[in-house]
């Protein structure tokens, strides 16, 4: 069975959409800024407010790649985090990309890991393509479900 270039190219491009997010969850947990800046578009917006609801605070919309790569670099600081990616659906529509994808969050202190806050989100997620990679642009966070302790993530 021979495929199509254009269903090669198709399966590609999917498969780079989610590589912008593995970049962006590996950028956090590895505490690596390039990485996670390099899954960024310039003007990237993220929308963290939907999740932080539900979890009883508030986070602001944060606008920028410099400005979203140092907010997640200092509010994470203090924790060790992994993120496991799955169920990624992905649209594309030429040089622009959705990606509707659930990602488990586990926030464990670095100083105390008998405790943790667990977060099943649903990541609502837009990109661009520039050149051969994608960016995310947009990125909005709302929560399924959460366990564990809140105060992790307040640093309590």
């Amino acid at each position: 069975m021979t495929t199509s270039p254009s269903f090669a190219q198709n399966a590609a491009d999917r498969l780079a959409v989610v590589e912008a997010l593995y970049r962006f969850a590996a950028g956090i947990d590895l505490r690596d800024s390039d990485l996670l800046a390099s899954s960024l578009a310039e003007n990237a917006v993220s929308d963290f407010r939907p999740a932080a609801a539900k979890a009883g605070f508030e986070y602001p919309v944060i606008e920028g790649r410099e400005v979203i790569v140092s907010a997640l670099t200092t509010s994470l600081a203090m924790l060790d985090t992994t993120h496991s990616v799955s169920n990624p659906r992905v649209t594309i529509d030429g040089d622009t990309a959705r990606m509707d994808v659930l990602v488990e969050a586990q926030h464990v202190p670095r100083s105390d890991p008998s405790r943790h806050y667990l977060m099943k989100n649903r990541y609502d997620i837009e990109l661009v393509r520039t050149g051969d990679v994608w960016l995310i642009t947009r990125n909005t966070v709302d929560n399924v479900w959460r366990s564990g302790d809140i105060g992790v993530l307040a640093g309590i």
